[in-house]
């Protein structure tokens, strides 16, 4: 079964790109993830499944979703069916179905599960077949799948639990893939975003960090994902897609109103201040800018 190969594209993306690479262990000592703080606005923990309420906040919104979250880079998805051993793909955490309709686009048959009825109603409206259930307890009623892949979501999945369902929908020689798009701003801006996050939440420096350079919070996914996959999986590899999107100012700060942080931000009175501060330094940059960036993936073969 082969494994995801990275794009062969030369452009070089901000953010480091490693195509293939052992997968090292976390270090207790040293929480990975940029979004770990005791700042009430975050999780207390380095496991985003325990506070997936924020992740059924999405749907408040579906139309802006679909519209504001950018699609998945061509190489990746021609990667994706080029390593899959048939065409029946499940697509966990579909949302507004914006993975699904490249993969239908692909030839490919997709089932997308995710536990919002809005977003899963927004998906159908789009053509694409969804059903409504948290991952780990739907109930696939014995149908198997060439390919589980999931988007921007395997982190509001149980690690241990979706690891285990995973391995009882997918066929022997299926292919197991979680990526997630990196919105890795120019350096500049990022240290323009970063000083509003730390305007706005003077006690939770991680924000401001996050802000800057996202991407140690996916490699800290992509690490947790493969310390809970089970002997079921083999051919545990890693890859990363450079993609590139020019965003103007109104373009960014929807994608933003659709984070899983926004949610507590307003619950917090303080969404509007990091909408406003953000536009401000999108405004002094000339009010649009270039993100040249990656997406990072994680790959398994079921025995």
């Amino acid at each position: 079964m082969p494994t995801l190969a990275p794009d062969p594209d030369p452009k070089q993306p901000t953010a480091p790109v490693r195509p293939t690479e052992p997968l090292q262990p976390l270090d207790p000592k040293q929480p990975a993830d940029p979004l770990q703080t005791a700042d009430p606005l975050r999780p207390t923990d380095a496991d985003p499944h325990r506070h997936r309420e924020m992740a059924e906040s999405f749907g408040a919104d579906a139309a802006l979703y679909d519209r504001a979250r950018p699609s998945y880079p061509t190489a990746l998805i021609d990667a994706l069916v080029a390593a899959a051993l048939g065409r029946d793909f499940l697509d966990v955490g579909c949302g507004t179905g914006i993975l699904s309709r490249q993969l239908q686009a692909a030839g490919c048959r997709v089932l997308g599960v995710d536990v919002d009825e809005r977003m899963a109603a927004y998906a159908r409206s789009t053509g694409v077949d969804a059903e409504v259930a948290p991952f780990e307890t739907w109930d696939a009623a014995g149908r198997t799948f060439d390919a589980l892949v999931a988007g921007m979501t395997w982190h509001w999945i149980d690690p241990a639990v979706g690891a285990a369902k995973a391995a009882d929908v997918l066929r022997p020689g299926g292919t197991f893939a979680v990526f997630w798009y990196v919105l890795q701003p120019p350096s500049d801006l990022g240290a323009a975003f970063a000083a509003v996050q730390r305007d706005v939440l003077p006690k939770n420096p991680a924000a401001a960090r996050a802000a800057a350079s996202p991407l140690g919070a996916y490699e800290h996914f992509l690490d947790r994902t493969a310390d809970n996959l089970t002997d079921a999986f083999t051919d545990i590899s890693r890859a990363t897609f450079p993609w590139s999107r020019t965003y103007t100012r109104d373009e960014w700060l929807d994608q933003l109103r659709t984070s899983g942080i926004a949610k507590p931000l307003a619950d917090a009175g303080k969404l509007d201040a990091v909408l406003e501060g953000t536009g401000a330094a999108i405004d002094a940059a000339g009010g649009t800018f270039t993100l040249d960036s990656i997406a990072v993936t994680l790959t398994a073969t079921r025995t």
